[in-house]
């Protein structure tokens, strides 16, 4: 998701941030907000889930009539006095076939609603999810790993999603049968259902301990899905350096790691959730030989009729089933109540701090950048900036240079906003940036990054990505402003040639020329190019950076140059030096010091020579 100022490139990176990106670690959730979380998402189709559950009660209703019916023709065949009601057992078949054909149609409709239903509950989990992650500080995707939380937009929703259109209606359609089969029973035979207030009890005890003993493993699952998930996203998209490198058994080997892991992690969840099934299955067959041998003696005694006796063992039967079944999908619960905590976590998940009510929005900008005393650190107690100040005057080309780590990337996530200052002030035009909208702010840059970023689609809808409504003839002026024009009209399609996977099949440095085509072509109040020629060959380079001054003429430019001779025609130099400002000036000026610029500047040379 690119912010609407970062028309250049992709997502800016954090190389002076210590550290890995972290793992996605959900939070835990209670069984009980958790389930009334996702029930909420079926609430949303209010129609279709009246319909539902309407269909869910009519074909339970109709199919527990069966037993009774069946009762009922067992009692006129054995009724006694060697006569048969041939009328009463033909009415009562006659039923029963009406009965079951019309719980099976119900039962048809519900499964076609459902699957609609599952469609619109998937849908609006992942815009919800995805509407997030666009309200998401860039911070958030700096900290964990890009397809750990792929897994969980596409994995772990689906995961959720089966559960929410089976198993909780299948839950709703056993709490039903439970329910009518035990007033059925209790208005058969009452002495018979004592049996179930031992059995039961011990059912729902074993299923609450192997819940809490399941869950967890259920939750280590999705974790090491995820990981496996960042682990394989991570190797494709470096595959090249990995073949370069000649690093294929050392990757070969540490995915076939996380894969036992995920593997294990899998087999442990599934082995102890499928034990539920069994056991369960084995306390409700021993409840019904119960019942078969306490009946018999009851019907001995007549106490209680042959066709209420098959009855009253149906309906047993049908009480027992669903108790087993919900001990059946309690796994699939536990699956995805943990794939619900990485949903939610992620919906959860602290958005940007918002604009503050009285926000201004930058208009007609003129490009007065300041930043006074700031402080910034990425983690409490490892600072990065300190006491930093800078002014770069409307028009001015501001260039930042230093080693590796010095805080020139960072001094970008400042600018942008990115992240916010933990003492001090940058100023635009006057206004603390935390006082003006974000929106505001990132449309008066434009941007261009080492990192460049292209997405599926045509040259022109790359180049006129930042600027809605723009022409042919403005997106060819920026392509040639950026020498990559002559490229392009050779191209079959030209400007209409498609591309895909990132733009894989064209150079890297025809990807930067595009990137910096969508830049020039943005009608912003300042420019940030962080090392943005690295790509191009020195003389294009020249011709851009030329071509570039006379379109930014009277706009503030911020250069990050790790070859300095690119930027001795910058109105300032910031040298940093481990998050500190150590010299400021001209090209000449910084020289003539013979200080530390000047060691980086002669060190260039040096490695050359």
């Amino acid at each position: 998701m690119a912010n609407p100022g970062m028309i250049g490139g992709g997502r800016l990176t954090r190389a002076e941030q210590s550290g890995d990106k972290r793992r996605f670690e959900a939070k835990k959730i209670s069984p009980g907000p958790l389930l009334k979380r996702m029930w909420k998402y079926l609430g949303r189709n209010r129609l279709l889930l009246i319909l539902a559950l309407s269909l869910s009660v009519l074909s339970s209703l109709l199919s527990l009539y069966g037993p009774k019916l069946s009762g009922e023709a067992i009692n006129a065949i054995s009724g006694g006095k060697g006569k048969v009601d041939f009328d009463t057992v033909y009415e009562c078949a006659i039923l029963m076939a009406v009965c079951y054909v019309l719980a099976s149609l119900f039962g048809f409709l519900l499964h076609l609603v459902m699957v609609r239903m599952s469609r619109k509950v998937t849908k609006q989990m992942r815009h919800d999810i995805f509407e997030k992650m666009a309200a998401l500080p860039v911070s958030y995707f700096d900290k964990f790993q890009t397809g750990d939380i792929i897994s969980t937009v596409t994995y772990d929703v689906d995961t959720v999603n089966q559960s929410l259109s089976s198993d909780l209606l299948q839950i709703l359609q056993s709490v039903i049968t439970v329910v009518v089969s035990l007033v059925m029973m209790l208005s058969i035979a009452p002495k018979l259902v004592i049996i179930f207030a031992f059995t039961i009890p011990v059912t729902f005890l074993f299923t609450k301990w192997l819940s809490k003993r399941v869950r967890p493993l259920f939750r280590r699952r999705s974790a090491a899905l995820g990981r496996l998930n960042g682990f394989v996203e991570e190797m494709l998209s470096g595959q090249k350096t990995v073949r370069a490198y000649g690093r294929e058994k050392a990757v070969l080997e540490e995915f076939d790691r996380k894969n036992t892991a995920a593997v294990d992690a899998y087999t442990k969840a599934e082995a102890n959730g499928t034990l539920t099934g069994p056991c369960v299955s084995f306390i409700n067959n021993l409840s019904l030989a119960l019942v078969c041998v306490f009946g018999s003696q009851l019907f001995l005694k007549k106490q209680i009729g042959l066709g209420d006796l098959s009855s009253f063992v149906q309906y047993s039967r049908r009480f027992s089933g669903p108790i087993n079944e919900f001990a059946n999908i309690i796994a699939e619960l536990q699956s995805a109540m943990a794939a619900a905590e990485r949903v939610f976590t992620l919906i959860d998940a602290d958005p940007e701090t918002p604009d503050a009510e009285d926000a201004l929005k930058l208009e007609s900008v003129t490009g007065d950048v300041k930043m006074e005393n700031v402080d910034f650190s990425y983690e409490k107690g490892k600072p990065i900036i300190t006491d930093l100040d800078l002014h770069a005057p409307p028009g001015s080309l501001t260039a930042i240079v230093g080693p590796t780590g010095a805080g020139k990337t960072t001094i970008i996530n400042l600018l942008m906003r990115f992240y916010d200052v933990d003492k001090g002030a940058v100023l635009v035009d006057g206004n603390d940036i935390r006082q003006v909208t974000r929106d505001s702010l990132r449309k008066s840059y434009s941007m261009v990054l080492q990192d460049t970023w292209l997405f599926h689609g045509t040259i022109f809808d790359n180049i006129a990505y930042g600027k809605p409504g723009a022409t042919m003839e403005d997106v060819v002026a920026a392509a040639k402003a950026a020498h990559i024009h002559g490229y392009i009209s050779r191209l079959p399609e030209g400007y209409h040639t498609v591309l895909s996977d990132n733009g894989t099949s064209i150079s890297k440095g025809q990807k930067q020329l595009l990137t910096i085509a969508r830049a020039m072509l943005l009608d912003a109040h300042m420019l940030i190019l962080d090392e943005a020629t690295s790509n191009v060959d020195t003389r294009t380079e020249q011709r851009i950076q030329a071509a570039m001054r006379n379109l930014m003429q009277e706009k503030t430019c911020f250069v990050i140059a790790h070859r300095l001779s690119t930027i001795r025609s910058a109105d300032n130099i910031l040298v940093l030096d481990q998050g500190q400002v150590v010299e400021q000036g001209t090209h000449e000026s910084l020289m003539a010091k013979k200080g530390f610029y000047h060691r980086l500047y002669q060190s260039q040379f040096d490695a050359v020579t």
